[in-house]
């Protein structure tokens, strides 16, 4: 079994991990391929609605104001939109991303 995954009450050839909780409304949501050395702005950045990162495949970094926020594959991180971030990917491989807003 993965680490971190269990097996529902009456499921088979089923392994689930729980994400997150309530993190607020969704505003949206989108997936993104993030290739060698990639990511997002050059420059952190603010705005108005909080991220909700969740890495499907490989691992990516959060630079947080000061802070360096590693993700790795099957685990989620909150970012508050008021504080100065970016994302980029921390390996040298692809990482994929779910990237959700939130209010």
């Amino acid at each position: 079994m993965k680490d971190g995954f269990i097996v529902p009450p009456n499921h088979v050839n089923f392994q689930a991990k729980k994400l997150f909780g309530s993190v607020g409304r969704i505003i949206d949501g989108s997936i993104a391929y993030i290739t060698l050395k990639g990511g997002g702005p050059l420059e952190q950045h603010t705005h108005e609605h909080n991220h909700l990162f969740i890495v499907v495949k490989g691992e990516a970094v959060v630079f947080a104001e000061d802070r360096k926020i590693i993700i790795h594959e099957n685990e989620s991180y909150l970012v508050k939109g008021s504080i100065p971030h970016s994302v980029w990917s921390n390996q040298d491989e692809e990482t994929v991303m779910i990237g959700i807003s939130v209010q």
